[in-house]
C-alpha cells in the first residue's frame, strides 16, 4: 500500500471511530435523561442536533465558496441562532467558551421558546418548497426538543460539536454511521420495517435497475428515504459530474413520499446528511391519491421501493384503486405499476406470498403486472433478511411497456440463517448482480416461460420451485444456536434492565 493511501485509510479509520464513540457516548448520555424512553427518542433528539451542527458546517463551505469566487454569500441562519452563538461559542484558542454558553434551565428554555420558533418560520417564509429553508421549516415543525435535562442537552451539543462534516470522507462515514442509528432505530420499534431496509439489498437493487443521470427517481413509501440516498451515492459515483449534471441530481431527480411523521423527518434529514440539499420528499399518504387521478406529467422513470409488510387499509383509501384489497403492500403495487413512464424500470420489495396467493385480488394484481410489464427478474430472499419482520421475501424487477414473456428467478441460498448478529451483506448478493446481466441458468437460478405456464386457470402463479437444485434443509450448527442463545439473553438483560432504571 503506498504511503498516502495508508495515511487516507488511517485517517478513515480514526474518523469511524470518533464518529462512533461520539454517537455511543451521546446515546448513553440520553438514556439517562427523562424525556428519552427508547432508541427511537435516541435518534431523534441526536437528529436535529445533528442537522443543527451540519447546517453551520455547510453554511462555512458555501460562505468560503463565495470568497473564492468573489461573490459575497447571506447566511440562512441569523447570527442569533447561528450554532457558534448560542450552542458552541468559542474563545480565541478555539476551545468552548464557558461564560457565553448556555446550559441548564436557561440553554433548554432558548431551545424550546426561541430556536425551534424561529426555525419553524422558515416554511412559511422560504421563497418555495425546494429549497433548503423551506425544509428547516418542516423539519422544526414536526420535531420537539424532548431532551428535558439542560445539563444533558449541553452535554450532547458539546460531543456533536466535535465532529466535523467538511470533506467529502467525513460527510461520508458520518452519514454511514447515521444510517446505522436509523437502522437501530427501526430494529427497535414495533414497525421497524417501515423505517429501514438493509443497506446491501438497497445497493444490490439499484445496480440492478442501473438508473442513469437524468431519470426521475421516486418512492412512495421512502420511510428514511434509503433508497433515495443510496440512488444519489450511486450515481454520484459513476463518473464526474458536471456544473449541470450536478444541479440535476439535487433539484429534479430524487422524489419520495411518506406518511409517517418521524419517518418523514428522518428521510428528510438523512437526505440531506448524505448531500441533497433540499430533498423532494413530502409528508402525505401515498395512498390516499386515487390512481385515475395520475397523469403523464406525474409519472417516473425509475421506482424503488419497499412498501409495508401486513398493512390493511380502509375502505375509503381502497376506493381509490381499481384493484381493491385491504393489503398495503398490494395498493402500493397498483401505484407503482400506474406511476411509471412507458419504459420505466422498478425495483419493488414485497411478501414472497405475492407470487402464489390465490385471493381474487392479488391475482388480479399479478395479471395486471405480467400484461402490462415485463417481469424479467424475481429475487427470493431468505428467512431473516429483514431484522425482527418474520416474513420472507421477494423483489420484482420489471420494466413497464410490454408483457412478460420469460421470467428469470434467483433463489438466495446462503450456508448460514441470517439475524440480527448475521445479517445480510453485499457479497451474498454478488452472484446474483453476476448472473442478472444474462440471466444465466445456475444451481440458484432458472427461467420461467410464463406464456407456457402463467394463465388465468392457475391463477398466474409465480411460485416455482428451483428446478435446478434439491430442497436442502439448513440446520444449524450447536455454536450457532449457543451464539444465538446468548445474543438473545444479552438484549433481554439490556430491555430488563432499562426497565428497572424506570422503577
Amino acid at each position: 500500500m503506498e504511503l498516502s493511501n495508508y495515511v487516507n485509510f488511517v485517517d478513515f479509520k480514526t474518523k469511524t471511530i470518533v464518529f462512533e464513540q461520539t454517537f455511543k457516548n451521546i446515546d448513553d448520555i440520553l438514556h439517562k435523561d427523562a424525556g428519552c424512553g427508547s432508541e427511537l427518542d435516541y435518534v431523534e433528539q441526536t437528529s436535529w442536533i445533528l442537522f443543527l451542527k451540519y447546517l453551520d458546517d455547510l453554511e462555512k463551505d458555501r460562505a468560503t465558496a463565495a470568497q473564492l469566487s468573489g461573490k459575497s454569500y447571506a447566511n440562512i441562519i441569523d447570527k442569533k441562532y447561528q450554532w457558534t452563538v448560542w450552542a458552541a461559542p468559542k474563545t480565541k484558542d478555539g476551545k468552548l467558551d464557558h461564560h457565553k454558553a448556555m446550559t441548564g434551565d436557561d440553554l433548554t428554555d432558548f431551545v424550546n421558546n426561541k430556536l425551534f420558533p424561529y426555525l419553524k418560520k422558515f416554511k412559511t417564509s422560504a421563497e418555495s418548497a425546494d429549497t433548503i429553508e423551506y425544509k428547516i421549516g418542516e423539519i422544526f415543525s414536526e420535531l420537539k426538543n424532548r431532551i428535558q435535562s439542560g445539563y444533558n442537552l449541553r452535554e450532547v451539543i458539546n460531543r456533536i460539536d466535535e465532529l466535523r462534516f467538511r470533506t467529502h470522507a467525513e460527510k461520508h462515514e458520518m452519514s454511514h454511521l447515521y444510517e446505522d442509528k436509523i437502522k437501530n432505530m427501526g430494529n427497535a420499534g414495533r414497525n421497524g420495517g417501515e423505517y429501514y431496509t438493509p443497506r446491501p439489498l438497497i445497493t444490490t437493487i439499484i445496480k440492478v435497475v442501473a438508473p442513469k443521470i437524468g431519470d426521475k427517481i421516486y418512492d412512495g413509501a421512502c420511510g428514511s428515504a434509503g433508497f433515495l440516498c443510496e440512488a444519489f451515492a450511486y450515481l454520484k459515483s459513476k463518473k464526474s459530474l458536471t456544473t449541470k449534471e450536478t444541479e440535476i441530481l439535487q433539484k429534479r431527480t430524487f422524489y419520495g413520499k411518506e406518511k409517517k411523521s418521524l419517518a418523514y423527518i428522518i428521510g428528510i434529514m438523512n437526505m440531506i446528511l448524505h448531500g441533497v440539499e433540499a430533498p423532494n420528499i413530502i409528508h402525505t399518504n401515498t395512498l390516499a391519491e386515487n390512481l385515475a387521478d395520475i397523469q403523464e406529467k406525474d409519472r417516473y422513470d425509475v421506482v424503488l421501493a419497499n412498501p409495508p409488510f401486513g398493512g390493511k387499509e380502509r375502505a375509503e383509501v381502497q376506493q381509490n384503486f381499481p384493484i381493491r384489497t385491504g393489503e398495503t403492500a398490494s395498493l402500493f403495487l397498483q401505484h407503482f405499476i400506474k406511476i411509471l413512464k412507458a419504459g420505466g424500470k422498478a425495483g419493488i420489495v414485497i411478501k414472497n406470498t405475492f407470487l402464489s396467493n390465490t385471493d381474487n385480488a392479488t391475482v388480479a394484481i399479478r395479471k395486471t403486472l405480467l400484461e402490462n410489464c415485463n417481469l424479467h427478474t424475481v429475487l427470493d430472499l431468505p428467512g431473516g433478511t429483514f431484522t425482527g419482520a418474520g416474513v420472507k421475501t421477494v423483489v420484482l424487477f420489471f420494466e413497464k411497456g410490454k408483457a412478460t414473456q420469460k421470467v428469470w428467478f434467483y433463489q438466495l441460498n446462503l450456508d448460514r440463517n441470517l439475524g440480527k448478529t448475521n445479517p445480510l451483506n453485499e457479497a451474498d448478493l454478488a452472484d446474483f448482480v453476476r448472473l442478472s446481466e444474462t440471466k444465466a441458468d445456475s444451481d440458484n437460478s432458472w427461467s420461467l416461460d410464463v406464456q407456457a405456464h402463467c394463465n388465468a386457470s392457475n391463477n398466474y402463479d409465480l411460485s416455482v420451485k428451483n428446478p435446478n437444485k434439491k430442497e436442502v434443509v439448513q440446520l444449524r450448527t450447536p455454536k450457532e444456536i449457543l451464539e444465538e442463545m446468548k445474543a438473545l439473553d444479552q438484549e433481554s438483560a439490556e430491555i430488563l434492565n432499562s426497565i428497572l432504571e424506570l422503577i
